[in-house]
């Protein structure tokens, strides 16, 4: 038995500890997921466009995410449709941003990795990089909007005449708490991942310049913001739907 497999089968056992049938759904989703994924790179390397795919099986990663892992009502709706709205904003901004930084491709110390092959696969790197960036906002992005539309929904559920403005209070609350840990978790997921290079620069004793300007390092950083951006924007988007929501039921 492998060590994946091992650790996929402990993975299982915990989320259905931790949350019985929604865990089972829950990890089924994590699957259907992961198979998405791979069928996006998949697609894009048999020459069909990658802004397309990426945006398509965005919409259906979003659709699992969310439907598999809460409860189908009011909130799941608001998430997903916050979540597609944040998404298109996030990639109106990852064009012009990857655009103006040119950190699409390889760098300097790819070169060992990549002697003996040819990069002349016929993709631009930058559509890649927009795939990239723009599936590694997903999850942080779902993970607020559902966080933030179930606490407003059990307010509302509660104080059905609560005032807009109590609403608006109470969703920027929320708000803050998750950014607190969303933070966090993308600012260690980044660290996690960008260690090697640290201790790489480090060794090679580049200077501050040569850090802030390394490819590798700036196109992490990139993905590590648009995805925080991302999870910012989750916030008053999703305040923005439930009061129109609510605007909509009292006429």
């Amino acid at each position: 038995m492998s060590t994946i497999t091992v650790l996929a089968i402990i993975l299982l056992a915990a989320m259905i500890l931790a949350g019985g049938v929604k865990g089972i759904y829950a990890y089924l989703g994590l699957i259907l997921n992961f198979i998405f994924v791979f069928a996006t790179g998949h697609l894009i390397s048999i020459g069909l466009s990658a802004f397309w795919v990426t945006i398509v099986n965005s919409i259906i990663i979003l659709l699992i995410t969310i439907y598999f892992s809460n409860d189908q009502g009011q909130h799941a709706d608001i998430s997903f449709i916050g979540s597609i709205i944040v998404v298109l904003i996030v990639i109106a901004l990852i064009i012009p941003i990857l655009h103006w930084a040119q950190v699409q491709g390889f760098s300097n110390e790819n070169n060992d990795d990549l002697e003996g092959m040819s990069l002349l696969i016929g993709i631009k790197f930058l559509n890649i990089s927009t795939s990239m960036i723009i599936l590694s906002c997903l999850g942080a992005v779902a993970e607020a909007s559902v966080a933030i539309s179930t606490g407003l929904t059990e307010i509302i559920e509660h104080n059905s005449k609560i005032s807009n403005q109590h609403l608006i209070d109470s969703g920027l609350h929320i708000g803050k708490e998750i950014v607190g840990t969303a933070f966090n978790t993308l600012f260690f997921g980044l660290y996690g991942e960008i260690l090697a290079l640290l201790i790489w620069f480090e060794r090679l004793h580049y200077s501050f310049a040569s850090i802030i300007n390394n490819k590798i390092f700036v196109s992490e950083l990139i993905m590590t913001l648009i995805s925080a951006i991302g999870v910012i924007l989750t916030i008053p988007v999703i305040i923005g739907i439930i009061l129109h929501r609510r605007k909509k039921e009292v006429l």
